[in-house]
């Protein structure tokens, strides 16, 4: 059993403290709602009147917050985690917080002889409740080991990402892809159903293609991410199919801006001489473009 102090008991923080409890781990909790320290109680956890008292004689001490302010607070400020953390114990912060923050954070606590691991969190409160997150974890190889069964405890997927940091920079990367594809798949509903398709219908069809599957799972695999870019569908017809939908757009009056800023892409990998190739390799042309900057 270890002792554990938990900071920030919100909506994602107070099932995963709860099923720490349920592994029987010692979770000493602290927030500043008061519900919420009730709540934690109710769960059979202990309160602290500080992060710091939380995390006094404690082997892990673990951070949820909403922000990097709100963690550099809760770590470094005045009655924060690393004035009575033990040396030989970990902090681990699964907020979601500027990469820079994370390296600038865990410097700080290094300095004082802390080791930190960050593991933001993946998978929403659905499965925080139920016990099966999925953690994006930046570690030391010797701290990924030692974490591991304090993460199962919360999840049923823990990745290490490659060394300290890396979890942070896991979550944003993940995050651009998954908050971006909420706004065209918003969009893409939109103009679906303006179009006169029944929504199960157009579910259906995009489910069962890339449009729905995902290119990380289904083109880039076998396509760019091989090195191969003899077309499976090629760039010009790839947007040439873009072109009609944003023009039959216009007409019906649904706004797609997402599909305006991909048509701009598209028409610079032509530009590159690249409208034969695999509609993949876009990628390449981004990396490329991006190796030349470095």
């Amino acid at each position: 059993m270890a002792k554990i102090g938990f900071i920030g008991l919100g909506a994602m923080g107070l099932c995963m403290a709860r099923n720490l409890l349920s592994n029987g781990h010692k979770v000493i909790g602290f927030d500043f709602s008061k519900v919420a320290m009730d709540a934690h109680v109710e769960n059979g956890g202990e309160i602290a009147i500080s992060a710091a008292e939380a995390s006094a004689e404690a082997n892990f001490a673990i951070a949820m917050l909403p922000n990097g302010d709100a963690v550099k607070q809760a770590v470094l400020g005045p009655s924060g985690v690393a004035e009575k953390l033990p040396n030989d114990s970990l902090f681990i912060d699964m907020s979601t917080i500027h990469p820079l923050e994370t390296d600038q954070i865990r410097q700080d606590l290094l300095d004082q002889g802390i080791s930190m691991v960050d593991a933001p969190v993946g998978r929403t409160s659905v499965e925080a409740e139920l016990g099966k997150s999925l953690f994006m974890v930046g570690a030391e190889k010797c701290d990924f080991d030692v974490v591991q069964p304090i993460l199962a405890c919360m999840g049923d997927t823990f990745i290490d990402c490659g060394g300290p940091g890396t979890g942070s920079r896991m979550k944003i990367v993940n995050n651009l892809m998954t908050t971006s594809l909420n706004v065209l798949t918003a969009q893409v509903l939109t103009f679906s159903a303006a179009t006169g398709l029944n929504q199960n219908v157009a579910l259906e069809v995009m489910g069962g293609t890339a449009a729905g599957r995902g290119h990380m799972s289904t083109t880039y695999p076998s396509k760019v991410l091989r090195g191969d870019l003899e077309p499976a569908f090629m760039i010009d017809l790839a947007k040439k199919d873009l072109d009609i939908a944003i023009k039959f757009s216009e007409t019906l009056g649904v706004p797609i801006s997402l599909a305006i800023q991909a048509e701009k892409i598209y028409t610079d990998a032509q530009a590159d001489g690249r409208g034969r190739q695999d509609w993949t390799a876009i990628f390449d042309m981004l990396r490329k473009k991006q190796q030349s900057k470095s």
